[in-house]
C-alpha cells in the first residue's frame, strides 16, 4: 500500500517559505513529492524559476536520502541538475525519487519532477549521511 503525502516543511524552514513540499514514500529505495507552483515560484519571463526548481529537487530528494539513510541527517555533496521544460503558474509538479546506493556513509541517488505528464528536470546527487 502507498502512503499518503505528508507536508514536510513543518518547520520554519526556506523550503516552508516558499510554500512547502508534500512527501511520500513509495517503497524502501522510492520516493515521491509535490508542490504547486505559485507566483512567487515565477521568473520575469512567467516560467517558473529555475532556483525553485533545485530547491524543490534538492529538499526531496535529500529528504529520500535522509529516509534511506534510517533518519540520519544528511548534507547535499554533489547535485547534477537538467532542465528540460518549462512550467507555469498553478502547476502541479511531481518529484520522483530513487536510491541507487547506500554505503555506510553516502547515498547515490537520482531524481527526476514531472508536470502534466512529461519530464521538466532529472538530476543525480550524492549525499553525505552525518554522524548521529
Amino acid at each position: 500500500m502507498v502512503k499518503k503525502f505528508k507536508q514536510i516543511s513543518i518547520k520554519s524552514s526556506f523550503m516552508k517559505h516558499n510554500g512547502g513540499l508534500l512527501f511520500r514514500e513509495i517503497s524502501k529505495h522510492k520516493y515521491e513529492f509535490k508542490t504547486k507552483v505559485k507566483k512567487k515560484h515565477l521568473n520575469s519571463a512567467r516560467i517558473t524559476h529555475g532556483g525553485y526548481i533545485a530547491s524543490i529537487i534538492d529538499s526531496g530528494a535529500g529528504t529520500g536520502a535522509y529516509r534511506a539513510s534510517g533518519s540520519s541527517l544528511c548534507v547535499t555533496i554533489s547535485l547534477e541538475i537538467k532542465f528540460i521544460a518549462a512550467t507555469k503558474l498553478g502547476d502541479e509538479i511531481f518529484g520522483f525519487v530513487k536510491v541507487l546506493k547506500r554505503t555506510k556513509s553516502m547515498i547515490f541517488l537520482i531524481c527526476h519532477l514531472e508536470s502534466k505528464k512529461k519530464i521538466i528536470a532529472s538530476a543525480s546527487g550524492i549525499w553525505k549521511i552525518l554522524k548521529k
